[in-house]
């Protein structure tokens, strides 16, 4: 669902309450507290100053519980109007190498705070277990920032290093690490990819420890590619990673990082699927738990 079928088919809040209803109770509207399905929807002859459209009360004796669509959610404390939520998860979902809030800010018409927050909200969302990669698996390591510029008044930092690993025809998965060395690196990769999987790699001496069936390509003597054995599939979302961070975010900083990174490899992992994109990221949503603005502006470095 992309942002112009979002536009045309949740221009109210009611469609969007509608839309959230299926999503968090397929087999129809249950009480959120002791899960009774008879509930009652309370409609008001009048206009009130409770700003909730749409309000249901458990029938149950014993609980009698009263609640929205949106209580227990995300959505639930947000000042937000829904559609612009709607339109925001699309936008997010459509970026091939990402949004920025500068730019939802525009588009939705909210300050940046608001945009800023959102954005990451939708990240946040985006965070998903990651799985045992098995078959034919690619390991690459990168680094994210700039160099040291004395013309900015900040102090000097070192590049952050990002391990990826995809597997063939399967998904990528891409984590910050403290330093690329053969511990972190050899521990990674034990960890989140099967014992009898074959892996490629450079020909960078961490790797040399790995306990799997292993081959490696030589960027330093220009091989990029002999037979089935490359490292062409990571370094492509490498690049659509820093495309987005260089060209969209213009900067990302540390603290952030693992949020961009569940975001981009998100989207890349479902890359076949942009009818189902809007629908899930949403159920994410519906289930997650809300991510305070406090706990985004503490103390962070920046790189750039």
């Amino acid at each position: 669902m992309n942002l112009i079928d979002v536009t045309a088919e949740f221009n109210t809040d009611d469609k969007c309450l509608d839309y959230l209803e299926k999503m968090r109770w397929p087999s129809g509207v249950a009480c959120i507290a002791c899960g009774s399905v008879k509930v009652s929807r309370i409609t008001r002859e009048s206009k009130t100053k409770n700003k909730r459209t749409r309000l249901y009360q458990c029938l149950e004796k014993a609980c009698g519980h009263q609640f929205s669509p949106t209580a227990g959610t995300i959505f639930h404390d947000s000042h937000l109007p829904l559609k612009k939520w709607f339109m925001a998860i699309a936008m997010i979902c459509e970026a091939k190498k990402g949004i920025s809030a500068c730019q939802i800010q525009r588009h939705l018409k909210v300050n940046y705070r608001t945009a800023w927050h959102l954005c990451h909200r939708i990240r946040e969302a985006m965070k998903e277990p990651a799985g045992i990669l098995k078959g034919t698996v690619e390991v690459d390591e990168t680094y994210i920032g700039g160099r040291y510029d004395r013309r900015r008044k900040r102090a000097p930092y070192e590049k952050t290093p990002v391990v990826g690993l995809l597997q063939r025809d399967g998904e990528v998965q891409a984590y910050k690490i403290p330093t690329a060395s053969k511990k972190v690196l050899v521990g990674t990769v034990k960890e989140r990819v099967a014992p009898d999987a074959l892996v490629y790699t450079d020909t960078l001496p961490a790797y040399k420890s790995l306990p799997h069936r292993h081959d490696t390509v030589n960027h330093i003597a220009l091989e990029y590619v002999r037979g089935d054995v490359h490292t062409n599939s990571i370094e492509n979302f490498w690049s659509l990673l820093k495309r987005g961070i260089i060209g969209s975010y213009h900067k990302v900083s540390i603290k952030h990082l693992e949020r961009y990174l569940a975001e981009f490899t998100y989207r890349f992992n479902r890359r076949q699927e942009q009818e189902q994109l809007f629908a899930e990221t949403t159920k994410n949503l519906l289930k997650g738990k809300t991510l305070q603005y406090k706990a985004l502006t503490a103390s962070e470095l920046s790189a750039s």
